[in-house]
């Protein structure tokens, strides 16, 4: 089976508003528990069974809770981190247990005769529905309902019912607290995390009648937790209920008789806090106030605020697909990842798992500023500031990294939790600079999109500030006056230490040039981070100046200075089950090849679209097609984005399922370890960015919606400066919306409208056909479109 192919079988039905697993697969079980993952941004839960086992890989996180390990060199080098951050595995609450006539209900035995789970996108909840005979013969009925509260950031609750089938049965249920669960061995893949043992140090364990309390602290990174879980419990008048606690495990348990007709009804309330600097007694007292809150609140109260928390986010980020079922779902299902991965963090970093899975040891990396931002920005602009927040609290340790690599200004990680460079990588962890530029954009566009002068005075400026210093220091004028930055990594891991690299150098410029207007903006404060008059024009001449090759013989940019000289790889000879290049090729042979792991020049085309024309675009994208072999997951989106707006539409469709789906239908064969969420952030850009055209800068929000044949409707909702808008497209015509809000000035297809009281629709122009590009044999992305007259053998 090739990497990108779906499974055999559906997993999940295809709906709109919900992902149902209609029987149990436990084939994919490690890919289920990812894609029913509740999270918050704050407390993340993998979607395990209620019962713990079987599992996959069990897995409860909280948002920047990791411990140190070592990063072994085979030869040291100065500038390389000598030890790593992983997120571990937390406390786990999720746990309840069940005997019945003193049989554990384990799936694997006894019959199975329903089993069901269900994730409603619109509720934030995941419910679970099994009809089961034990081994002995004794039918039950078992309901869960699970939830990660949107509005009260520490808190989950779970709904966990029990009825007979038939005869009446004597059950037992066991609601646990634990911790240091075992997981399984870490893998070859280096995408996959490091796997640490035991890695919790229990301070403290409380029972008290329905409650308890476990405190753990990390063995190495010093760090402090607590998990608390209360409960409601009804059922029979005959219940016997006892709590217990250890260091690692703390447990409640229900022992009851249910005739026909009744039920045993558990409400288990968990909460989570973490420090790195509180006391014992304060985490202690801020879990046991957390579960005050939520018993107040209630099981209904709660599943209230959560459809009220999430009813608000689709008004103003829902998107509609007519013609594609699997693309709306698919959509549906990316957008509601995203928003759990950031609505709560918090000023903490967005995971490129988000808490869905250990993949990566649980860093975040640029994929957030550049993939996930722009979403958040327009859909839930306060989860867009809170990241970027959380990179301005970094920002001592990044001017520490790059004094450290003998450069000024700042130097974010390539790879982090805490802010400390991470990657034992070092062409990626010590060149890859292009990380500070999409912080930057990030920090542009939040504030284009928003106005916020707050922001931009407290968080933004200084940011631009030294990410421009970063720039200017890392570059230099050559003898003839241009502006070069070389030695550098850019977007595409299949080429290293590079010179001019056109993505890192525009970005670059872009960040010189805002960096230099911010600061005019805000004098009082660009005085007070020494920025003067002469150092701001620094900035605009090393942009004004800066080098983007061009090949004039092959008539494309190279991806950087004399990449297109190379030799090309022989993909002809490259066998299917040798992607990904990197697990099969050693990276000096990939490094001097024409290959590209991921959209690098392309991304600058979408990125830095101003500084191209139509034309080069189009002849830069169909010739890097011919190059891509997408063994990255964020590749797909960019490609969809560019090949809509070059005319490609077919083919951008095409690239859009491929990122849409990268984790309902598994195609990388990594969901496992976590949801890709940048890769699912993208599902968003290919509709709004791609089919829609948005693009969105100094106040304009330009639009050039067309379609593909495969999707006879789409509609998409934002926020823009204070305002929401709905626009919607079909193959003649566009519709925009104001939904609320001041009003705007709007552009589509480069006619300027005026969006007030009443929508506005226009027709849209004719596109001229163009041959499809060609993709490296074998790589070709799964194509949408069905001719309904092909034959089928």
């Amino acid at each position: 089976m090739s990497e990108r192919e779906a499974p055999d079988r559906p997993v999940f039905t295809v709906e709109p508003w919900c992902v149902r697993e209609p029987e149990l697969r436990l084939d994919r079980l490690a890919q289920t528990e990812a894609v029913f993952a509740l999270s918050n941004g704050h407390l993340g839960m993998r979607g395990n069974l209620d019962e713990g086992e079987p599992h996959g890989m069990p897995g409860t996180y909280l948002n920047s809770f990791y411990e140190q390990r070592p990063l072994p060199q085979a030869e040291l080098a100065y500038g390389t981190p000598e030890s790593g951050q992983t997120v571990i595995n937390v406390t786990n609450g999720k746990v309840i247990r069940l005997l019945v006539d003193d049989e554990p209900f384990d799936v694997r035995y006894g019959r199975v005769h329903h089993h069901e789970r269900v994730l409603d996108m619109r509720a934030g909840t995941l419910t679970r529905t099994v009809e089961w005979t034990s081994p002995t013969d004794r039918r039950v009925k078992i309901t869960s309902v699970r939830m990660v509260s949107l509005p009260q950031r520490a808190v989950a609750a779970i709904l966990y019912e029990v009825e007979p089938v038939g005869a009446a049965v004597r059950v037992v249920a066991q609601s646990e607290l634990v911790a240091n669960e075992a997981l399984p061995d870490g893998q070859r893949d280096p995408r996959a995390s490091a796997t640490l043992e035991d890695p919790l140090v229990g301070e403290e364990h409380v029972a008290n009648g329905t409650k308890v309390l476990l405190l753990h602290r990390t063995r190495k990174s010093g760090l402090r937790m607590a998990a608390g879980m209360a409960h409601h419990i009804d059922g029979p008048e005959s219940m016997a209920v006892e709590t217990e606690s250890a260091p690692d495990v703390g447990r409640l348990t229900v022992a009851t008789r249910l005739e026909p007709g009744q039920k045993l009804r558990i409400v288990k309330y968990i909460a989570y806090g973490w420090s790195s600097q509180r006391s014992r007694p304060a985490l202690h007292d801020q879990v046991v106030g957390a579960l005050a809150g939520a018993r107040q609140t209630g099981w209904d109260g709660l599943l209230r605020e959560q459809r009220a928390y999430l009813d608000d986010f689709w008004c103003g980020a829902d998107i509609e697909v007519e013609g594609d079922a699997e693309i709306q779902q698919a959509v549906r299902f990316a957008l509601f990842h995203v928003l759990q991965a950031g609505a709560r963090a918090e000023r903490r970093m967005i995971p490129a798992k988000g808490l869905t899975g250990p993949g990566y040891d649980g860093h975040t990396f640029w994929d957030t500023e550049m993939f996930v931002l722009p979403v958040l920005t327009y859909t839930h602009p306060d989860a867009a500031a809170d990241a970027l927040a959380w990179r301005h609290m970094t920002l001592p340790l990044a001017l520490e990294r790059a004094a450290q690599l003998g450069l000024r200004g700042a130097a974010f990680p390539w790879r982090t939790i805490r802010g400390h460079e991470c990657s034992g990588y070092w062409p990626a962890g010590t060149a890859a600079f292009h990380v500070n530029a999409a912080i930057a954009d990030a920090v542009v566009r939040y504030v284009d999109a928003t106005r916020d002068e707050r922001f931009e005075r407290e968080i933004g400026l200084e940011i631009l500030v030294h990410t421009a210093r970063l720039w200017r220091s890392l570059g230099h004028h050559d003898v003839g006056g241009v502006f070069r930055i070389d030695g550098v990594t850019g977007p595409d891991e299949y080429s290293a230490v590079v010179d001019n690299n056109v993505y890192t150098n525009l970005m670059a410029r872009r960040n010189l040039e805002a960096a230099a207007d911010t600061a005019m903006r805000h004098p009082d404060l660009a005085d007070r981070l020494g920025v003067d008059s002469e150092e701001a024009a620094s900035w605009r001449d090393a942009a004004a100046a800066m080098v983007v090759p061009y090949d004039d013989r092959l008539g494309v940019h190279p991806q950087s200075e004399n990449f297109t000289n190379h030799a090309r790889w022989d993909f002809a000879a490259t066998k299917p089950d040798h992607y990904p290049l990197l697990l099969n090729y050693p990276y000096f042979d990939l490094y001097r090849k024409q290959v590209v792991k991921q959209a690098d020049l392309v991304l600058a085309l979408h990125a830095c679209g101003d500084a191209f024309t139509i034309d080069q675009k189009t002849r830069d994208f169909e010739y890097y097609e011919g190059l891509t072999v997408r063994d990255s997951s964020l590749s797909a989106q960019t490609q969809a984005v560019v090949a809509a707006e070059v005319g490609h539409l077919e083919l951008a469709h095409d690239y859009l399922g491929e990122t849409a789906l990268v984790d309902l239908h598994d195609l990388n064969r990594n969901t496992r370890d976590g949801l890709h969420i940048a890769s699912m952030a993208g599902a968003w850009s290919g509709i709004v960015a791609g089919f829609g055209g948005m693009r969105a800068g100094d106040g304009r929000l330009r639009f050039a919606p067309r379609l593909p044949g495969g999707i006879s409707h789409v509609s998409f909702r934002l926020r823009y400066r204070g305002n929401r808008l709905k626009v919607s497209v079909t193959a003649e015509e566009a519709r925009y919306e104001l939904l609320d809000g001041p009003g705007l000035k709007l552009w589509h297809h480069d006619e300027p409208v005026t969006l007030a009281d009443e929508p506005v629709e226009l027709p849209i122009p004719p596109l001229q056909p163009r041959p499809a590009p060609s993709q490296p044999p074998g790589r070709e992305p799964a194509p949408r479109r069905i001719d309904p007259h092909a034959r089928t053998l």
